[in-house]
C-alpha cells in the first residue's frame, strides 16, 4: 500500500481501532485531505524536476569531458534523462494546476510573476472602491428621497414604511423555519 492509500485508510476518519470503516462526513477534513494530496503530487513533480536538473548536469559533465571510453556512461545518462522526463510528464498529468497565460508571459519576459498578482489585487481594489462608491451614492439618494417624500407626502411614506416592515417580517419567517432542527429546536444565529 502506498502512502496515499495508507493516509486514506488510517488518516482522518479512515478506520476505527477495530478495523471497521468510518465514513467521513466533514467537508472541511475532506477538502484538507484533497489539498494535502494535491500538495503531495506537486511535491513529487518538483522532486522530479530537481532530479532531471541533476541528470542534465551529470550529462553536461560527461559531454564536456567526452572521449570514446565514456560512450556507455553517456548513453546510460541519456536513457536516465529520458526515463525521468517521461516520469515527470506522468506525474504532471496528475496535477491540476492552472496558471494564467499572463503569468507565463511575464516569466518569458524575465519579469517577476508577483507583478501579475499585484496588478490583479490592485484592479480588484479599484473595482471594489468604484462599487462601494456607487452603493454609498444609492444609499444617500434613498435617504434624501425618503426625507423629501416625507416632507411632501407624509401619509404615503408612512404607508410605504409599514408595507416594507410587513414584507421584511414575511421574508424573515421562512428563514426562521429553515433554521429549525429536526428535534424541534431552533438554530440561533449570532448577530454582529
Amino acid at each position: 500500500m502506498d502512502s496515499s492509500q495508507s493516509a486514506a485508510v488510517g488518516g482522518n476518519g479512515g478506520t476505527s481501532g477495530n478495523g471497521t470503516l468510518i465514513s467521513q462526513s466533514n467537508d472541511t477534513a475532506a477538502s484538507a485531505i484533497g489539498a494535502d494530496d494535491s500538495m503531495q503530487k506537486l511535491s513529487q513533480v518538483s522532486d522530479s524536476i530537481q532530479k532531471t536538473l541533476g541528470l542534465i548536469h551529470q550529462l553536461y559533465l560527461t559531454v564536456s569531458t567526452y572521449n570514446a571510453a565514456f560512450q556507455m556512461p553517456l548513453l546510460q545518462r541519456i536513457n536516465g534523462l529520458v526515463a525521468e522526463l517521461d516520469n515527470m510528464v506522468k506525474l504532471a498529468e496528475k496535477c491540476n494546476i492552472q496558471i494564467p497565460m499572463e503569468v507565463v508571459n511575464l516569466i518569458d519576459d524575465g519579469k517577476n510573476p508577483d507583478e501579475f498578482t499585484k496588478d490583479v489585487l490592485n484592479n480588484c481594489i479599484a473595482k471594489n472602491q468604484i462599487t462601494k462608491g456607487k452603493t454609498d451614492a444609492l444609499k444617500s439618494f434613498r435617504k434624501n428621497l425618503l426625507e423629501e417624500l416625507e416632507q411632501n407626502f407624509p401619509a404615503e411614506v408612512e404607508t410605504f414604511r409599514e408595507s416594507r416592515a410587513a414584507s421584511a417580517a414575511e421574508l424573515k419567517r421562512p428563514s426562521q423555519a429553515q433554521s429549525a432542527l429536526a428535534n424541534g429546536d431552533v438554530r440561533v444565529k449570532t448577530e454582529h
